[in-house]
């Protein structure tokens, strides 16, 4: 062993999954299921092309990061509709969800639907920067992407908060793989 390095001792437990010592990695089903145990909000982040067409996603790899100047981020796997639009666009809109929107989550989620038609039959309002808010949504924030980093299959990208609000009523959340509502 170098001089510079220490040795720790490791306790192993029966059903606990360890990265071995020449190879760190984890399966991807074990780092899912580790992660399915942080309960996590979900919003819809909405952005406008070029040709004033509307374009939106589920997005729950979401959290605030500064208080000064008001930051936040968010991922996004490399393949989503959006990505390539968000380097491209750095005006957008993250509507927080609330309890009663888990239908619109799921829609803006699916792959394979027709990406025209996701806000058909759904309430919203333009902010300021013309970007899609959602009614009944528990906050709103509209950005300004300022950096963004690719890291693995994502792109983290960091923006400034240019207008927020916040709105009555009970979040979303993810949980484990499905939907889950908070209860106090």
């Amino acid at each position: 062993m170098d001089p510079g390095t220490s040795r720790r001792r490791l306790i192993r437990r029966p059903g606990v999954a360890y990265a071995s010592t020449t190879d760190r990695m984890i399966d991807a089903d074990t780092f899912r299921a580790v992660l399915g145990r942080f309960a996590s909000g979900v919003t819809i982040v909405t952005a406008r092309d070029d040709a004033g067409r509307d374009h939106g996603m589920t997005v729950s790899a979401f959290c605030s990061l500064s208080l000064d100047p008001p930051q936040v981020l968010f991922c996004v796997d490399h393949t989503a509709s959006m990505h390539e639009l968000l380097l491209g666009h750095p005006r957008f809109g993250i509507s927080i969800l609330s309890s009663g929107q888990e239908a619109y989550s799921r829609r803006f989620a699916d792959r394979d639907s027709d990406r025209s038609e996701r806000f058909d039959g759904i309430a919203y309002r333009r902010g300021d920067a013309g970007v899609v808010l959602l009614d009944e949504a528990l906050a709103h924030l509209e950005c300004q992407i300022r950096r963004h980093h690719d890291s693995g299959d994502h792109t983290i990208f960091i923006a400034e908060v240019e207008r927020a609000e916040a709105l009555d009523g009970r979040p979303l959340l993810y949980f484990r793989g499905g939907y889950a509502l908070l209860e106090r």
